[in-house]
């Protein structure tokens, strides 16, 4: 939610803006946190056309990556924040980003605080990004802070791009055989087999199942159409309610094969983001309860916010993961070591490194397997056809001859 604040900061300026935040009771503590005294707090509703008007308005891992990265070179050249901002602002070639940047010049400029300004474009920016900004503020190294968000983003950017990169050939294969399917059966074979109906006789089974499908199709193609449209959006809206979710993410942890490079990717990122925030000096509950939400699986998440209470009541981390199943032994042992020897943020970064070497070498051997399974598909649907239909007609030619 938006709110529209009036606060007086300790200088006893008065200072309005917008500050967004899930609830009233976290938009006063974000603007406590920033030593502003608030005189009025009013929620904002978005207005009819930004909420029906989602075009331009994304703004790719890539953009970021390269605005993090820009940033944290400038302040670490000690270019004042404002400064910098104005300099990326000519810089950055999404437009959306661009008008972002501008808004953060225009609450830098009204007083604001860095994370603050950041705080009102979270679904941008995230919440892990918002926290190290703050933490660098309070701390006087934001240079520092900048710098390492931005080496952590870029390997976060390596590691999706890696796995599409992969992914993108044999779904490109798959796709390209589904048109060619449908063409196959809207204009060639319904040629095809009125051949063979008019040579009347008896028919292998596997012609007679061709025919009939050629027929069905051609003449009810849009029933098929309408039947697939009506399934993508009643699932799409079935994965949109909470059991849906639930059910999703759980079904995607027990899915042969792909269900162990999601589990490793989860671990990467619960691993990757517990060691960036806690690098940057983040509280260990608030940052368990940062990446909770970060893990983009409800499955980790209720396991992480279970622990993030049993931590609360005097039990360590690795209590509070252990005994679950999707966090193997080998991730408590860590977090184990890491407790003990106060190393946490050390142990956890080479923990995501590890993982993260797990999914590249998954992801390789999925694709390596993908293509054989392809050609395989591709040879059983050219042996139906040459089974079905050519075969029956070649036949029919040699008896005519």
């Amino acid at each position: 939610m938006k709110f529209l604040y009036k606060a007086k900061s300790k200088e006893g300026q008065i200072k309005t803006g917008i500050v967004v935040a899930p609830d009233q009771e976290r938009a006063e503590q974000l603007l406590s946190e920033n030593a502003l005294v608030i005189i009025s707090l009013e929620p904002q509703e978005d207005g009819l056309l930004e909420r029906l008007n989602p075009f331009g308005k994304s703004v790719s891992n890539k953009d970021i990556v390269l605005f993090s990265r820009q940033l944290a070179t400038l302040v670490s050249a000690r270019v004042p924040i404002l400064q910098a901002l104005r300099i990326l602002e000519e810089q950055v070639t999404n437009k959306f980003l661009a008008s972002i940047v501008r808004d953060l010049i225009q609450s830098v400029e009204n007083g604001e605080s860095m994370s603050l300004a950041m705080n009102k474009h979270d679904k941008i920016f995230g919440s892990v990004y918002v926290s190290l900004v703050k933490s660098g503020e309070v701390s006087g190294s934001l240079d520092k802070s900048l710098s390492y968000l931005a080496d952590q983003l870029e390997k976060d950017y390596e590691l999706r791009a890696k796995v599409k990169s992969a992914m993108t050939y044999p779904l490109f294969v798959l796709g390209a055989l589904g048109v060619v399917g449908v063409l196959m059966f809207k204009f060639v074979l319904p040629k095809l087999t009125s051949v063979l109906e008019e040579q009347g006789g008896e028919l292998p089974p596997v012609s007679r199942g061709l025919i009939a499908f050629t027929h069905f199709f051609d003449q009810f193609w849009w029933v098929i159409i309408l039947v697939f449209s009506c399934v993508v959006i009643a699932t799409r809206f079935y994965l949109s309610t909470e059991k849906g979710i639930y059910n999703w993410d759980r079904l995607k942890l027990r899915l042969p094969i792909v269900g162990d490079i999601f589990q490793k990717i989860y671990l990467a990122r619960f691993a990757r983001n517990l060691s960036t925030l806690v690098i940057g000096g983040i509280p260990i509950i608030k940052a368990l309860q940062i990446v909770a939400d970060i893990i983009n699986n409800v499955i980790y998440r209720d396991i992480v916010l279970s622990s993030v209470k049993q931590i609360s009541e005097g039990k360590s981390i690795s209590e509070g993961l252990s005994g679950h199943p999707e966090f193997p032994n080998i991730v408590t042992q860590m977090v184990r070591v890491g407790e003990q020897t106060a190393q946490l943020d050390e142990i956890m970064n080479k923990l995501a490194l590890f993982y993260e070497k797990e999914v590249d070498n998954k992801v390789a051997t999925l694709a390596t397997l993908l293509e054989p399974i392809i050609m395989i598909i591709l040879g059983l649907g050219v042996g139906v056809l040459v089974a079905g239909i050519l075969m029956p007609i070649y036949n029919l030619a040699s008896t005519v001859q």
